[in-house]
């Protein structure tokens, strides 16, 4: 049963929609604030130990469904929850992690698609020689001064 996000979404109706996802998946109240983030790029959402708020990425708000946002604040009040109740609120612990599996909240946030116009992510590619295992770059390096992790051959760079 999936609560829908409201429509214009602003700071004001997404903490009325965590808020609702709290009371129907944690039986619990979400008692702080909830606010967005345009600057977060690589998660989805962030919970704050110091003064309990959480913020979510409003970039993945527009390019995901509201399926997939529903999963990201559930993992962020898990650690809300966790964390007033003083049990284990980081992601190793196995409070977290039975939590997390019994609201069916995600684990990992989906990478963004990359935006048009966007550069590559990396820029150099080292490849061994021998065996051909690749690993990507963003700076440029001396393969000289490296071996293959799985041979030990030779390295050679190029650009991507």
């Amino acid at each position: 049963m999936n609560s829908q996000p409201p429509s214009g979404m602003d700071d004001s109706t997404l903490q009325q929609w965590v808020e609702k996802i709290s009371l129907r998946d944690f039986k619990k109240p979400f008692e702080h604030q909830v606010m967005f983030n345009r600057r977060l790029r690589t998660t989805g959402g962030r919970y704050f130990l110091s003064d309990h708020r959480i913020e979510i990425s409003s970039r993945h708000l527009k390019a995901l469904s509201s399926e997939v946002m529903e999963k990201i604040i559930q993992h962020e009040l898990c650690h809300y929850h966790l964390h007033r109740e003083g049990r284990g609120y980081r992601h190793r612990d196995k409070d977290f992690k039975d939590l997390l599996s019994q609201v069916g909240g995600l684990r990992y946030t989906p990478p963004l698609p990359r935006e048009k116009g966007q550069k590559k992510r990396f820029r150099y590619v080292l490849t061994c020689q021998h065996c051909g295992q690749e690993a990507f770059r963003q700076r440029r390096m001396n393969p000289a001064r490296y071996r293959c992790g799985r041979c030990q051959g030779p390295l050679m760079l190029r650009e991507c």
